[in-house]
Formats: structure tokens, C-alpha cells, sequence
């Protein structure tokens, strides 16, 4: 005869339970980087569209329009991804990846010692030693490196407890969490925008965000595609359909105020990153300058920025990244400080594994939506069994322990253990 549904997971719960009631540190014994190697196929000449780089004011440096090839060449390539572990006495470990060489190379220099025979479990603590242990983690490769150090611990104490990341930090608030389209890479030839941005619609994503190409140096000719790129997927997707634009950081404010004038009918969720992140009053008097939203946090780091921006409502949307930022910890930390100023938190998609456990244990008010670099994530977790998907739009709450990461060895051609020291 089965169990009840309650005493089947009052059970399930017994091995957390009697792991919180131990007191002992569970202190650090290794800090390892491993470089994965394979090949994965892919198609070249099609889904490469740039956009908008604030280098492109250069005439020397500002590619020229792009549009896909007549038919992409297939074609087979390496893969190299770098994963951070963190071994703790008594077998537990952590795992999270992929991370950037500049980052596990400071993990490696200036943080793997200071970590060896701390306590895995004393989360705020090691937080805090990390970020006062250099003068220059407030942000840059320093704190993307405690980042890195903090997800991964996560992940540690999640397998330690033998529970998923979002039950560590609140438990869940939703069965799942929404998606949205970020369409990175795909051509912004009209046909093709408007068919993509009627395709993903029709896979149910209400949400969608698209890269604009051109900026100040591509002058007026730039101004009117950027402009009637919004009208066009306005068309393709009806009125139902929220449509987000990105540039990278590639405008200046007077740019932003002349595109935001001319397509404010068709109503955009947001416009990113108009401008570079240190310049708040820009960001400030856009805001005020227009009614569409403005968006911005890839590129701000820290709980202290995000501040810097919300007492000079600089931001209507914040999207603080968990890989840069200073990692799980700091980003609830930023959701907190952001809903005091009802401002909703949507974090970066760079990666996918601690943002949506983040989003997962927050209020739904708090953080609404995932983003799902939808080009970038078919191969960004080229070596992991599981990689976070989402299906009609939405993400299942992963079920493992910690972030759920497992390599599938299969795919593995080659591992190597790095070292900078």
C-alpha cells in the first residue's frame, strides 16, 4: 500500500532535517577548476546577427549589415567549458559552470587559498570575508569570481541537505517560472524578424526581446531599421505580445530619447541598456523623457550600484546578473533592496542555473520572468545531462539536489585540472 502524499514527503524530508541539526563546520578540503573538451555540430553562415556595440561610433570598426547566408554550411567545432568544484570534508561537493577564464583564473590566484578550511555552510560569512579580502572586489573579474565561489557553494549545501537551491533560500513561490524569448543572434532582415518573432509566439512566449543593429554611427538610415524593426514585430505578433529591445550599451541619451519618440505607439516593454552603465542621470532622464520602460543590470555590480540607481529613479526594470554580481547571495540581496522601490528584478540570462533558482524563491512581483537566450542556450550547456529548458514557454522547478548539475560523460572528449598558480 503507498504512503500518503504528506508522510511520503515529511520522509523525503528526514535527511535535511537531521543535517541542519548538526552543529559541526563542514570545512573545505579542495577548490578545483576543470576544462571539458568535445565537439558539437553546428550550422555556420545563418543565426549570426550582431548588435549594437558602443565601438561602433568607428567607421573602422562597425561591421556591415548583416544577413544570413542562402544556406548555412553544416559543420562541426570544438567545445571547451570550464566548471568550478568545491570538495568539502565528508565527500560533499559543489559544481557550477560554465565560467569565464578571466574568472577562474582570480578563483584559482586569489581565492582557492583563502577557502581551504573554511566552513561550506557559513554562507553570509564567507560572503562577507571574500569581498573585504581585496580592494577591488566591488566589482570586475574579482566579484565575478566571488560570484563563481558563491553559486558553487549553493550548489554544495543544496546537495548537503539534499534539496534544490530554491528550497534553501524561501522554498518555491510558483510551479513554474516564465520565459521569456531573447533573440540574440537571429536576423533582423524584416521577412525573417517577423517570422521568428510568429514562430515563438505561437510556441507560447508572451514575452519576447530583440537586439537592435544600429546606433549613432549608422545616422539616419540606422535610426529609421531600428524604428521600423519595432513596428514590424508589433505586426507579426499582434498586441498581446510584450516586445523588449536591447542595445548593449551601444546609444547615448540624446539617440535614445530621438528612437524612444518615434516608436512609443507601438509600445515596448523596455529598452536596455541604452547607454553605458556609469551614466545613472542618462539613465535618470530617459526615464522621465519617455514612457517606456528602462531596463539595465547586466553591467551593474552589487547591491551598492543598484542602489546608486534607484534612489535617482534611474531604473524601471533591474537585471542584476548572478554570475557577475556577486552571486545567488547578492542577488537576493538586490531583490530585497528593488522591491522596497517596487521595481521588479529580471535577472540576466547569461547563464541559467542560479538566476532561476533566485526567481524561483522570490515573489512573483519581485521576479516575474527568466530570460532564455534561446540561441546561445542550445549549446551553452554542451556538457551537462540536464540543461534548464523551458517548455511552452515556462520552466519546470528543477527536482535535484542543488543546481542539479551533472555531466553527461558522453559527450566529454577530454578534462584536464587547471592551474594559474
Amino acid at each position: 500500500m503507498s504512503l500518503p502524499q504528506s508522510r511520503r514527503q515529511f520522509l523525503a524530508t528526514l535527511p535535511a532535517i537531521a543535517a541542519l541539526a548538526q552543529s559541526k563546520p563542514v570545512k573545505i578540503e579542495a577548490v578545483e577548476i576543470w576544462e571539458l573538451r568535445g565537439h558539437r555540430d553546428t550550422v555556420r553562415g545563418i543565426d549570426q546577427q550582431y548588435q549594437v556595440n558602443p565601438l561602433y561610433i568607428y567607421d573602422e570598426l562597425r561591421p556591415k549589415p548583416y544577413a544570413d547566408a542562402a544556406r548555412g554550411t553544416p559543420a562541426r567545432v570544438a567545445v571547451t567549458a570550464l566548471y568550478l568544484k568545491i570538495q568539502a570534508e565528508g565527500g560533499v561537493e559543489g559544481l557550477y559552470g560554465p565560467i569565464d577564464p578571466e574568472v577562474a583564473i582570480v578563483v584559482d590566484q586569489e581565492l582557492r587559498a583563502f577557502l581551504m578550511g573554511k566552513d561550506a555552510l557559513a554562507q553570509e560569512k564567507l560572503w562577507d570575508q571574500l569581498y573585504r579580502s581585496n580592494r577591488h572586489s566591488r566589482r570586475g573579474f574579482f566579484l565575478m569570481a566571488i560570484s563563481a565561489v558563491d553559486n558553487t557553494l549553493w550548489d554544495l549545501r543544496g546537495r548537503y541537505f539534499k534539496t534544490p537551491v530554491y528550497r534553501l533560500l524561501g522554498g518555491p513561490t510558483r510551479a513554474t517560472v516564465e520565459a521569456y524569448a531573447s533573440c540574440l543572434g537571429y536576423s533582423l532582415e524584416p521577412e525573417k524578424a517577423q517570422a521568428r518573432a510568429a514562430q515563438f509566439r505561437k510556441e507560447g512566449y508572451r514575452y519576447q526581446k530583440w537586439f537592435l543593429g544600429y546606433g549613432p554611427g549608422d545616422g539616419p538610415e540606422g535610426m529609421r531599421k531600428n524604428v521600423d524593426l519595432v513596428r514590424l514585430l508589433r505586426e507579426a505578433v499582434g498586441e498581446d505580445t510584450e516586445l523588449m529591445f536591447d542595445v548593449y550599451s551601444g546609444w547615448d541619451l540624446t539617440y535614445a530619447l530621438a528612437w524612444a519618440k518615434q516608436v512609443e505607439r507601438y509600445r515596448p516593454r523596455w529598452i536596455e541598456e541604452a547607454t553605458q552603465a556609469e551614466k545613472i542621470d542618462s539613465f535618470a532622464q530617459l526615464r522621465k523623457g519617455t514612457s517606456i520602460p528602462v531596463a539595465s543590470g547586466e553591467h551593474i555590480q552589487g547591491r551598492w550600484e543598484v542602489y546608486d540607481y534607484l534612489k535617482e529613479g534611474a531604473l524601471s526594470v533591474v537585471q542584476c546578473d548572478p554570475e557577475w554580481c556577486g552571486g545567488t547571495s547578492e542577488l537576493q540581496k538586490i531583490c530585497t533592496l528593488a522591491s522596497i522601490f517596487d521595481v521588479p528584478v529580471i535577472p540576466h540570462g547569461h547563464s541559467l542555473h542560479a538566476a532561476l533558482h533566485v526567481i524561483a524563491s522570490q515573489s512573483p512581483a519581485v521576479c516575474p520572468l527568466a530570460e532564455y537566450l534561446v540561441l546561445k542556450m542550445q549549446s551553452y550547456y554542451h556538457f551537462e545531462k540536464t540543461p534548464p529548458a523551458p517548455k511552452g514557454a515556462r520552466f519546470a522547478l528543477p527536482e535535484g539536489m542543488g543546481y542539479g548539475i551533472e555531466w553527461d560523460e558522453g559527450k566529454i572528449e577530454g578534462r584536464e585540472m587547471k592551474k594559474w598558480g
